[in-house]
């Protein structure tokens, strides 16, 4: 898993990119020329002290590696938590962020029609 590590290109992301949401996650999208997807997790200091936005960044991180396979390759992503993230059952996050990823257009085509 690469991670989106410059500011800026987080910030190309945010400016360029598409973006969808759910009460529970905003995911940002954008296309890649080509390489290999990136992936960034972005948890507010509004959400918590230190154990909880980590929690949360693990939670979301564990989301996007058990789904990375069905994702297109030549993306960049940006998972950001919104404040019902911590509530939420992992399943029924797993289930909003693969229905996020199909809004934005971020599976590939094979994975559609699952």
């Amino acid at each position: 898993m690469l991670t989106i590590a410059r500011s800026r290109d987080l910030d190309r992301v945010f400016r360029q990119g598409r973006s969808v949401s759910a009460p529970e996650l905003v995911l940002y999208m954008l296309r890649r020329p080509r390489g290999r997807s990136r992936v960034a997790f972005c948890v507010s200091k509004k959400m918590g002290g230190a154990v909880v936005r980590n929690r949360l960044r693990r939670r979301m991180r564990e989301v996007y590696r058990l789904n990375c396979s069905k994702l297109d390759v030549e993306c960049d992503l940006i998972l950001l938590a919104r404040t019902a993230t911590a509530k939420t059952p992992f399943a029924l996050l797993e289930t909003r962020f693969l229905t996020l990823a199909r809004q934005v257009g971020a599976i590939r085509p094979e994975n559609q029609t699952s």
